[in-house]
C-alpha cells in the first residue's frame, strides 16, 4: 500500500482524556497503513496504556512527514509554534468546538485520511509572528512565536494602560486603551474579530493591529503589508502594568519603557484540508451567517 506519508506524528489536546480514543483508533489505522507513528511525550502521559512510541517535539520535527492534531484550535496552535521551523505540514482532527483551522471530522476519519494518504488533499501555507520583547530590568530579550496574534494589553481588569506604536520605524499613534492586537490573517477570526477588526483571506501576506477598547473612538483597525516591522512601546503611564500574550497561551509581563518587536516569521505553517475545503464555507458554518432567527 503506497503512502503519501510514511513517518506521522500525533499530538492530542493537553489535558482531555476525551481525545484519547481518538489517538488510539487513529495510531491502529496509520500502523495497518505500516506508516511508523510517534506519539508527543506531553500527549503519551494522558494516555494510560498504549503501544505507541513516544517522542519530543523536537524529535517530531526530525522524524516526521506529517503531524496530525486531535482536538481543537488552540492545540494545532501549540501544535504549528512548536514545529513551524521544521517545514512538516500539519492536520487537525476537530473534537473541539469552533475549529477554524481543524477540518477533518473524527466521524468520517479513516475516509478523509484514505484519499490523504492517496495524495488527494489541498495544502495552504500560511503566515506566521514573531515577537522580541526588550525588557528594561532582564538583559536578554524573550522570544516568541505566534500564529494566531500577539497582544500587548492591560493587566488590571479595571485600567487603561497608554501605548506608542511605531511601523517601520515611523509613527502610528499613541494610544490609551486596554491594549491592542496585533493578528496575522489566521488570527483574524479569533480574538481580533471579536475586537471589531476585518476578517482576512487566511493565505493574505497581511498584518492586522486592531485596538481594544481605546479611549478615542478615532482609533480604528488598520491592515499592514506582510513585510511591515512593529514596534510597540509601553509609556510610563499611571498603573501601566501589562503583558503580551502569543496565541492566548504564552504570556509575559511587561513595565512601563518595554519594547515589543512584531514582525512575520520566515518559515510559514503548512495546513492540510480536505479537496473539498471551502473557506467560506467554513465563515458561513462558524459565525452562523445567513440562519434566521
Amino acid at each position: 500500500m503506497s503512502n503519501q506519508f510514511n513517518k506521522i506524528g500525533l499530538v492530542g489536546k493537553f489535558g482531555d482524556a476525551s481525545v484519547n480514543k481518538t489517538l488510539v483508533r487513529l495510531s491502529d489505522y496509520l500502523k495497518k497503513r505500516n506508516c511508523d507513528v510517534w506519539l508527543e511525550a506531553s500527549t503519551a502521559k494522558e494516555i494510560a496504556e498504549h503501544n505507541i512510541a513516544i517522542a519530543e517535539f523536537a524529535e517530531l520535527g526530525h522524524k516526521c512527514d506529517l503531524v496530525i492534531t486531535v482536538g481543537g484550535d488552540g492545540t494545532l496552535l501549540h501544535t504549528a509554534r512548536s514545529l513551524v521551523d521544521y517545514n512538516i505540514p500539519l492536520l487537525g482532527i476537530n473534537l473541539g468546538h469552533l475549529g477554524f483551522l481543524v477540518d477533518f471530522h473524527p466521524d468520517d476519519m479513516e475516509k478523509l485520511l484514505d484519499e490523504v494518504m492517496a495524495g488527494s488533499y489541498m495544502e495552504e501555507s500560511r503566515i506566521m509572528l514573531t515577537a522580541t520583547i526588550d525588557n528594561v530590568n532582564e538583559p536578554e530579550p524573550r522570544v516568541s512565536d505566534a500564529f494566531n496574534d500577539v497582544v500587548v494589553h492591560k493587566w488590571e481588569v479595571a485600567r487603561m494602560i497608554e501605548t506608542e506604536t511605531y511601523i517601520d520605524g515611523k509613527l502610528l499613534n499613541i494610544m490609551r486603551s486596554d491594549g491592542l492586537i496585533i493578528s496575522t490573517p489566521t488570527g483574524s477570526t479569533a480574538y481580533a474579530l471579536s475586537g471589531g477588526g476585518p476578517i482576512l483571506e487566511p493565505y493574505m501576506d497581511a498584518i492586522v493591529i486592531v485596538p481594544i477598547c481605546p479611549h478615542s473612538m478615532s482609533y480604528r483597525p488598520i491592515v499592514l503589508d506582510g513585510s511591515s516591522k512593529i514596534d510597540v512601546i509601553v509609556r510610563d503611564y499611571p498603573h501601566s502594568h501589562a503583558q503580551v500574550t502569543c496565541d492566548g497561551q504564552i504570556n509575559m509581563g511587561l513595565v512601563s519603557g518595554d519594547k515589543i518587536h512584531i514582525k512575520r516569521k520566515p518559515e510559514k505553517v503548512r495546513l492540510i484540508h480536505p479537496t473539498d475545503h471551502d473557506q467560506y464555507h467554513v465563515l458561513r458554518e462558524k459565525l452562523h451567517w445567513g440562519e434566521q432567527y
